[in-house]
This record gives C-alpha cells, structure tokens and sequence, in this order.
C-alpha cells in the first residue's frame, strides 16, 4: 500500500482559495486547494492544517508543495513524524536530505519504523553504507523505502553484488540508480552485454556510471544496442556502451539539428559519424558548447573542423578552465621555437593536469618564467614579447 500510495498520480483537480493561518510570524497565506479535500468538515480541516504546517516547519517543504502532500499522507499529531524525523536525523540526515525524501514520498512520515523503515536502514549499513552515503541513497531513490526488503531490495543487492564484487561498488551504483525491474530489466540486460562479448570490467563501469541506463526496460535497451551494433561500434571497447548511454538518451545516433551545426564547421554526415564513433558524447554537448569550442579551435587555433573530428573528446572539456590555457602555453612555447611545428592542440588537452604541469610548464619556466602565470591566466599572452 505504501508503494501505491508513492507513486499514485494525483487527480485532476479544482482549485478553491482557502488561507492558512499557520505560517511563521502569522502571516496568512493564500493557497489553492482542491476540492477533493472536502475541507468543508472543521475537523478535517484542522488535521490538513496541521500536516501542511507540520510539513513547512519541521520538513522544509515550501507551502505548495506540503499543500500537494495532502494528497498522500495527513496526521493529526506529531508523535509518529517526530520520531520518523530523528530515525532519519541520527543516520546522517540533513535538512536538506528529510526535505527532499518527504516532498518526494510524504507517507515515509506515517510508516512503521521498526517494520519498514528501520530494517532497510540496518541492511545498507550492514554492507558499510557511511553516514554519508545512506542520505544519498534513500533521498535520491525515496521509493525504496516502500519496497520489500526481502523481494526487492535484498535480491537487487546480491545480484549487483556478483556483478560488481565489492560492496562499495554495489552501494554506489545504489546512490545512482532508480528502481528496476530485476528479472525483467536488470538481469537481462546484463546477459546481453554478456552475450556480445563486451568485457566484464566495461559493464561494470557501465553499471556503476550509468545504471538508469544498465537498467533501462528491456526493449528499449535491445534497440538501442542494436542501433549501436548497425553503425559498427565494438562490442569489446567502452566506446560500445557509451554509445548504448547516448543513443537511449537521443533516440538517433546524429540529431539533425547537430548535424547541422557541425557541417558548419566542415563536418559532413560521413565525418560527423566518424566522430560519433571516436566519441559519443560529443552529440550529447549543447549547442552554445560546441560553437564556442570550434570557434576558439578553428579562428584562434587554426585548426581546421576535420582536426577536430579525429579527437573530438576536445569539445567536452572546459574552455575557460583547460583549452584557453593550455593553448595559451601551447602557443608561447611553439612561438619560442620550443615544441614542433607538428604537435597538435588536441595531443595535450587531454594530459592529467600533473602531467601537463610537468611537461609543459615547469619543464620550460627557466626559459620563460612568465609561463606558470600565463597558464593560470594572471599574465596575457601579449605581455610576453617573441
């Protein structure tokens, strides 16, 4: 009952003006309520105006939503909410967290503590949930705590726990995911990566990094790797199921309007595919980002689109934190004779940071000691003379 009551839609509704004086500092506040309250009874509508005023002050929901919460949970005392409230605080729950769990599945307020909520609790911590990660699991996926610890919770844990071996791992994939459906969705679509070939350390990333996909319903899941299949992907390299995320994210491989874009900047289909293939995140970037990369790349790099389009991974970095100032140094240095006229752009926009530092910077500060202050973009690249 608690889980039907959690995800039940809410009905169409009439709205009426009713005031609630309940609000700190006695100010009134004009709401629009539904008729299918029935606030007409003084009874009733003294228990509504404790649960929405409870609601406000002690969970942090905003007048509209705690009104909206009506629907699903009322109480006509604070004894039950209360202590439900320092279950959640003594396991690491903030304000923020109890906000967002109680606006998302309000009913949590009325539950038996010892037969529903605490149990879960105990379970994740059984497997080294943190004080941190508990919050993050259950506030990002409320409704588990309206599923069967031992129908639902527990069989999903152990099978993650097979695939992924460690449980920190399982508990991660936990704080990222929605509810699934084990036998139709999750274990399926696992065998299937299985079947293909892809390797187990891939789905494994897949699965930690991507879970609402992993566990995405099973016949979109076998269209989208079928559609990545058609286009020649690998099943034995990641790029095969980054390219599962994307395509089930924008239904087709190359969107026409960033085909569009990208041919303004030399790309055709054939070389806008290829660079799908090379890296598929690159149809995920929006419009504005990728504008503002290629016209740093191609007006004030002289890089041409089809350069791009060999290692677009390029447009997914940060053009104020990584390009301009790595470019920056790449152009002092190739100015001062001292990197070949041949190494590309690209090639050291994706070093590590420390490597970069290295290699590029403090390995060159004696013949331009202004360089490390360029980089972090304290010095202009005009300052510095040839």
């Amino acid at each position: 009952m608690f889980g039907f009551l959690c995800s039940k839609r809410l009905p169409l509704l009439k709205t009426r003006t009713i005031q609630l004086g309940f609000l700190h500092q006695n100010d009134f506040f004009t709401v629009k309520s539904f008729s299918s309250l029935k606030l007409s009874d003084s009874t009733q509508q003294k228990e509504h105006s404790f649960t929405v005023s409870y609601l406000i002050n002690s969970c942090g929901l905003s007048p509209q939503s705690a009104i909206l919460a009506l629907q699903r949970v009322h109480f006509e005392n604070p004894e039950k909410p209360d202590s439900v409230l320092n279950l959640l605080k003594e396991n690491g729950f903030t304000k923020t967290h109890i906000s967002k769990l109680v606006r998302l599945c309000p009913q949590l307020l009325v539950s038996d503590i010892e037969k529903t909520l605490l149990p879960k609790i105990e379970f994740f911590r059984s497997k080294g949930a943190s004080s941190s990660d508990l919050p993050m699991i259950l506030s990002s996926n409320p409704l588990l705590l309206a599923r069967s610890l031992n129908n639902y919770i527990i069989p999903s844990y152990d099978f993650l726990k097979s695939l992924l071996l460690v449980d920190h791992k399982v508990l991660t994939t936990f704080k990222r995911s929605s509810l699934v459906d084990i036998a139709n969705n999750m274990v399926p679509n696992i065998s299937l990566l299985r079947q293909l070939g892809v390797p187990h350390s891939v789905i494994c990333s897949f699965v930690m990094n991507n879970p609402r996909i992993a566990f995405n319903k099973h016949t979109r899941f076998v269209e989208a790797v079928n559609k990545v299949k058609e286009m020649g992907f690998d099943p034995l390299k990641t790029a095969f199921v980054i390219a599962i995320h994307v395509v089930s994210i924008i239904k087709q491989p190359i969107p026409e309007s960033k085909l569009e874009l990208y041919k303004r900047w030399g790309w055709s289909k054939d070389i806008a595919l290829l660079a799908f293939k090379r890296q598929p995140h690159c149809m995920l970037l929006s419009e504005e980002k990728i504008t503002k990369a290629m016209d740093f790349f191609v007006n004030k790099m002289g890089c041409s689109g089809a350069d791009i389009a060999r290692y677009p991974l390029v447009l997914s970095f940060s053009l104020e934190k990584r390009i301009i100032p790595r470019c920056s140094v790449f152009q002092i240095l190739l100015a001062k004779g001292l990197l070949k006229n041949d190494l590309s752009p690209s090639t050291f926009l994706k070093y590590s940071e420390r490597y970069f530092l290295e290699k590029f910077v403090i390995k060159f500060q004696d013949d331009i000691p202004q360089l490390l202050d360029v980089y972090r973009g304290k010095t202009n690249l005009l300052e510095i003379g040839s």
